[in-house]
């Protein structure tokens, strides 16, 4: 009698790091480097676009509106017609996810200065602040509760539509489902959903971390 379907632990014990690019170590590094640089690249593009359109609000309409047109393009069609300018390479998902990230992260930092109240800028400037050193030392810091909620967001949602680009053979851990479709079994999807999930989790924590760190007054004034 010849032995049954492997289990899940046999499955990822043999999967985990055979050397091949399709191993599931592999998938989830590429599926880390999809979905975290272009969160980080989102979050430097937006810094200095959200400043300049809350320094003069006549560019935040205009650009919000662009961004969001940019956000409501599905990923499947956008990573289909970049393949002619980047190839089927992990360029081609990450640039789209970056200015998915964008349309996040800019009203975010619009949102988070216009939270800081005038009274603490006006004091700022009574004690001679320059517009520098008020933007870098007051109105960020007080901002970041606000940017750090939007970019929990942008993380979360990247390291989900990275799957996405298994469709174009550039997916991370999405290779995991399309293996599952082509050859029905089900341990690779449980593996595949379980680390996708589990990476969200793991970067919501962080964010969240870096919040209460660089935030410790908000703590502070919490009634006990």
């Amino acid at each position: 009698m010849g032995s049954g379907p492997p289990t899940l632990w046999e499955w990822i014990a043999r999967n985990w790091d055979t050397g091949r690019a399709d191993s599931i170590r592999n998938l989830l590094l590429d599926h880390l480097v999809m979905s975290l640089t272009p969160v980080l690249f989102s979050l430097l593009a937006a810094l200095p676009l959200g400043l300049a359109c809350a320094r003069w609000r006549r560019l935040y309409q205009p650009t919000s509106g662009l961004m969001n047109v940019i956000y409501a393009l599905p990923s499947l069609p956008v990573f289909m017609l970049l393949i002619s300018v980047t190839g089927l390479s992990q360029t081609t998902v990450i640039i789209p996810l970056t200015f998915y990230g964008m349309a996040v992260l800019i009203p975010a930092v619009v949102d988070g200065l216009a939270s800081v109240p005038d009274h603490v800028r006006q004091a700022a400037v009574a004690m001679g602040f320059t517009p520098a050193r008020r933007l870098l030392t007051v109105e960020l810091p007080i901002a970041v509760p606000v940017v750090l909620s939007g970019l929990r967001v942008v993380a979360v949602s990247s390291i989900s539509l990275v799957s996405v680009g298994a469709l174009i053979g550039q997916g991370g851990l999405g290779g995991l489902f399309t293996r599952a479709y082509q050859n029905p079994f089900t341990p690779p999807v449980i593996v595949g959903i379980v680390l996708v999930v589990a990476l969200a989790l793991v970067a919501d924590g962080v964010l969240v971390l870096a919040q209460r760190l660089l935030t410790p007054w908000v703590r502070a004034r919490r009634p006990a």
